[in-house]
């Protein structure tokens, strides 16, 4: 048995989502963005807004291996 009779295992699906925030400007969104960049440093992600990830391209581009581009 996984869950309590009568009881739900959606608990988790219920949370209410977190707001994205860039780690540069500050910039804030309600949901996930399309235009957005997430980037996994140190195993820990950050989010950047579509105008920052766009004045910093050549940076997050300089930092991948040959192989991604």
């Amino acid at each position: 048995m996984t869950s309590l009779p009568g009881g739900s295992d959606t608990s988790a699906s219920t949370a209410e989502p977190q707001p994205l925030v860039c780690a540069r400007c500050g910039a804030r969104s309600e949901g996930p963005q399309l235009t957005w960049t997430c980037s996994v440093e140190n195993g820990t992600r950050h989010y950047f807004c579509d105008t920052c990830a766009r004045e910093n391209l050549r940076a997050i581009e300089g930092r991948l291996d040959s192989d991604w581009w």
